[in-house]
């Protein structure tokens, strides 16, 4: 995927405007038309009761990146469902999050993301996706 500057910067004030985001530190690392990939360095504060990321994190980091995703196709959008599945315990210093558009259109978009350890790309710790509604 490569980068292009005005998704990236459009993305980065957006995210500036959730308050969520601004806590959590998420950063963009690369967007394009239908794809995004987004970081983020762990803190404990993260921690759930066993040390692990955090299932309300999980679901966020999913969240933002199908909504980054289909922003890069569609502006002014909402998520009207979500769903996550956690495949094992999400360990690690940085976490990547990749979302992508699966299906566009002018009613409704379709979205998918994955969220990884950095350097462990070929075993994700959860899967998800969302159906996004284009507001007026």
């Amino acid at each position: 995927m490569s980068v292009d500057s005005d998704f990236r910067a459009d993305l980065e004030a957006l995210s500036r405007l959730a308050a969520f985001n601004i806590w959590l530190g998420i950063e963009i690392t690369q967007a394009c038309w239908g794809d995004v990939e987004l970081q983020l360095r762990w803190r404990p504060e993260f921690a759930q009761y066993n040390g692990y990321l955090h299932a309300s994190i999980v679901g966020g980091l999913i969240d933002t990146a199908c909504g980054f995703a289909g922003t890069t196709v569609t502006k002014n959008l909402l998520a009207s469902q979500f769903s996550i599945r956690c495949l094992r315990p999400a360990i690690a210093e940085v976490f990547v999050v990749k979302g992508k558009v699966v299906k566009p259109g002018s009613r409704q978009i379709f979205t998918s993301a994955e969220l990884y350890g950095l350097g462990v790309p070929e075993k994700p710790f959860a899967v998800g996706e969302a159906l996004l509604v284009p507001m007026d």
